[in-house]
């Protein structure tokens, strides 16, 4: 499952799609609609049941965090609002072993109100209570636990813009940082930024990422100037890189596919096959 992010100022004539979520079967290698619109989907991601969480952004998405039960197609809104106000535009998940929902929530483009007063990273806990746990971050996108559950990475990519798509074209921003972060993830769900483990500034920062079993990154990486998947271990150092088009997010398959990495990259999907196995949460 994928997210195709649609861009209202870019709507044609038919009207204004408000994205989709794609579906491609791996055994066949057909690929379909599975929910449009989509509330503007962004980060999607499974937990240990098996259910969908998805990150609704803003251009006239939702905003909020939903769970869908794969087996009824029912979906609930885990996370609107914070202290009563919207969310800015959900954006990337991960979840640890215990259950918790860490969600990114910066923001981009649309018309709608900023409604937060600082991009921040949100837990969700079991009990359905939302926490802000990180305000520091610049600008957060991606975001991965870590395998040993003790790290919370957090990529800041900062466009200097809210609304990139309400811009004259030849707007000049300042790029904020541009950077992949490391945190230290408490027992209690706080987290204490550690580390910065690369600095991509004046390059544009990546976007989504996800671990294998044995902690190392796969990064996609925005770079103009080397855009693609960088693998790197828990300290930033890079081990590897797979060239691509400009991507978006990277995802690890899972059973007999747990080898083979997904890659949202330009329009298309794509799939490499590794010598090693994603992370995935236990079920």
């Amino acid at each position: 499952y994928f997210s195709d992010i649609t861009f209202t100022f870019l709507a044609g004539p038919e009207g204004t799609q408000a994205g989709h979520i794609w579906h491609y079967d791996p055994t066949t290698g057909k690929t379909e609609i599975f929910r449009s619109p989509s509330g503007m989907s962004n980060g999607i991601k499974f937990d240990a049941r098996g259910n969908m969480i998805v990150a609704e952004g803003a251009d006239y998405g939702g905003r909020r965090i939903i769970r869908t039960d794969m087996k009824t197609g029912k979906s609930n809104i885990i996370a609107g609002l914070y202290a009563g106000r919207p969310f800015n535009s959900c954006n990337d998940i991960t979840i640890d072993e215990m259950g918790r929902i860490f969600f990114s929530d910066p923001r981009y483009l649309g018309h709608e109100p900023v409604d937060q007063p600082v991009m921040a990273v949100y837990r969700i806990d079991t009990d359905g209570s939302v926490h802000r746990i990180i305000v520091d971050a610049g600008k957060p996108n991606g975001v991965a636990m870590s395998p040993d559950q003790k790290t919370l990475y957090v990529v800041s990519n900062d466009n200097g813009a809210t609304g990139f798509d309400r811009l004259p074209t030849d707007a000049l921003t300042h790029k904020g940082r541009m950077a992949l972060l490391a945190y230290d993830l408490h027992k209690d769900g706080s987290a204490t930024f550690r580390k910065v483990l690369v600095d991509y500034w004046p390059e544009d920062g990546p976007d989504g990422l996800v671990c294998d079993t044995s902690g190392n990154l796969y990064i996609a990486e925005r770079s103009v100037k080397r855009p693609g998947i960088s693998v790197r271990d828990p300290e930033g150092m890079e081990l590897g890189f797979i060239p691509t088009e400009v991507p978006t997010n990277v995802g690890f398959g899972r059973g007999e596919n747990t080898n083979l990495l997904y890659i949202t990259a330009g329009k298309s999907l794509y799939s490499i096959k590794l010598n090693t196995n994603g992370y995935q949460l236990p079920e």
